[in-house]
This record gives structure tokens, C-alpha cells and sequence, in this order.
């Protein structure tokens, strides 16, 4: 393995890793310490903010990450005809589900809790955001899947 790919092996694994974990923080620990009041308006707005900035720059590194482990490990037969490239095709299809739900998710809880206050927009927003923790659990049941190599 080349210094090239070990780095994208790497960023792609621990970015990928401290985006689930984020999701998975926010829904488990941040909407409920929200809704019980423990944390404001301001403070979750900051926070959702900086979970939809952390999806959006996500998107750039696993389009150049995945992109290049894809590019250099697999071939058309490979991805659409082994169990291991039917793995990358769904952490692929995981990928842009979880994208559009966070974002849509964010925007909901952004726009709901500057229009109609806190517990109204975590109301709204709360079902889409244990959506993308399905997802989260789901992308990281995939690659360890992957990360196993058992998968031919």
C-alpha cells in the first residue's frame, strides 16, 4: 500500500468515524439535554450549525478519499458483481441519504428555532435526526463489513 493510500485510508476512516460519532452525540445527548432544558436556543443552533458545516466539508472528503480507494481498488465487475463492492455501493447510497437528512434535519431545527422556539423545532426536527442515527449505525455496521475483509 503507497504512502498516497494509506493518508486516504486514514483521513477517510477517522472522518468518517468522528461524523457518525457527531450525529450520534447530537441526537443521544443534545436534543434530550435541549428538550430538558439544560441547553438554549443559542447553544443549539451553534451546535447544529457546526453538525451541518462538519456534513458539508464530510462531502469533500469522502469524494476525494472514496473516490481514490474506489478508483484504484475496484473495477465496474467488482463494484456491481462481489459481495465487497455491493458493500461500497451501499455505504455510497448511506452516504448521500445521511448528507441530505442532516441537512435537511439542520435546517428544520435552525429555521424552527428562530421562528417558533426551541421545543417546537426539536418536535419537528427531532424524527429526522434519529433517521440519521439509523443511517450513522447503518454506514458503520457497513464498514466494519468491509473492514473485515470476511466479504468477497
Amino acid at each position: 500500500m503507497s504512502t498516497v493510500d494509506i493518508v486516504m485510508w486514514s483521513l477517510h476512516t477517522i472522518f468518517a468515524g468522528v461524523w457518525t460519532g457527531s450525529i450520534l452525540f447530537f441526537v443521544g445527548a443534545v436534543l434530550p439535554a435541549t428538550t430538558a432544558g439544560t441547553i438554549g436556543r443559542v447553544a443549539l443552533v451553534s451546535m447544529v450549525t457546526k453538525l451541518r458545516w462538519l456534513t458539508r466539508i464530510g462531502a469533500v472528503v469522502f469524494v476525494a478519499t472514496g473516490g481514490h480507494m474506489a478508483g484504484t481498488r475496484y473495477t465496474a465487475d467488482s463494484l456491481f458483481g462481489t459481495g465487497r463492492g455491493h458493500l461500497v455501493l451501499t455505504m455510497l447510497v448511506l452516504w448521500f441519504i445521511l448528507t441530505a437528512v442532516v441537512e435537511i434535519g439542520g435546517a428544520r431545527l435552525e429555521s424552527g428555532a428562530e421562528d417558533d422556539g426551541v421545543d417546537s423545532a426539536i418536535e419537528q426536527s427531532r424524527p429526522i435526526f434519529v433517521i440519521a442515527a439509523v443511517l450513522s449505525v447503518l454506514l458503520l455496521i457497513d464498514a466494519g463489513l468491509l473492514a473485515s475483509g470476511q466479504i468477497i
